[in-house]
């Protein structure tokens, strides 16, 4: 008897020039993992509101290790992106009419996720640090009570005492998507057109999709899941011990310089 999970991610960030802790969603994607068949099923819900909202994003190195982060401007309903400006601030006036052009997608969002609750019928989510998404699904009225949210990222966290980013493990698991297939060290997943087509970068569906890749070669091969974790983190210290070495190097050369000027 074939058995579903489900794949739970969101994007969301603050309205531009409003509060910084009240977000707005802009994008759901639920991916169904159908165990025993391996088919995968992509439900993607994107918030066309006027407004603009400040998406933060990381920019990682090969070890898929972050090395800054940066922010950027989104309208939700052209997606066009612009520029983030720290001190913009919107009217009380222009605030209230955001959150007015929000209220109805509340609604839009619970029809959403219940709808697929009932059509794909599963009982696990699966989420990454997922706190947030599943708080804010919840204040938009989705109830999880039937449903067991499993953090994957709590549970490695617990396993290895290491925070892992979802980029990194990404990494690990030799993440790849090649046309119609989702590829990973053990794994090799057939796409529908149709859903392969959701998986843009940067986008929700694309992070569900390494989700489960991640997750799949965490339960189903774990040894060596955790042994190329292991090896990534050990090239990820020595690359920053490199980094502290040759920094040390040039503060040296600087030093040395002024003293035989003086």
């Amino acid at each position: 008897m074939n058995r579903n999970i489900a794949f739970l991610e969101l994007k969301y960030g603050n309205i531009y020039g409003g509060y910084p802790n009240f977000y707005a969603i802009s994008e759901i994607a639920l991916l169904v993992f159908e165990q025993g068949s391996n088919r995968i099923f992509i439900e993607s819900w994107v918030n066309s509101a006027d407004v603009d909202v400040v998406n933060v994003y990381a920019q990682t190195n090969e070890l898929g290790h972050t090395i800054g982060r940066g922010k950027e401007v989104i309208n939700m309903r052209t997606r066009r992106r612009n520029r983030f400006d720290e001190e913009f601030r919107l009217s009380e006036m222009d605030l209230g009419e955001a959150f007015r052009r929000l209220r109805s997608t509340k609604m839009a969002i619970k029809s959403f996720l219940l709808r697929n609750f009932k059509k794909y019928r599963f009982e696990d989510i699966v989420v990454f640090d997922g706190r947030r998404d599943i708080f804010l699904c919840e204040r938009s009225g989705v109830n999880f009570s039937r449903h067991r949210i499993i953090d994957i990222q709590k549970d490695l966290n617990r396993e290895t005492d290491y925070l892992f980013s979802l980029n990194k493990l990404a990494v690990v698991i030799g993440y790849e998507m090649d046309r119609s297939y989702l590829r990973s060290n053990n794994l090799e997943y057939w796409l529908h057109p149709i859903a392969a087509r959701q998986l843009m970068p940067k986008s929700a569906a694309f992070d569900a999709a390494r989700l489960m890749m991640v997750f799949n070669e965490y339960t189903e091969h774990h040894d060596d899941f955790m042994m190329k974790a292991a090896l990534l983190l050990n090239k990820i210290q020595n690359a920053k011990e490199e980094e502290a070495k040759k920094e040390a190097g040039e503060t040296g050369t600087e030093e040395e310089g002024g003293e035989s000027e003086g």
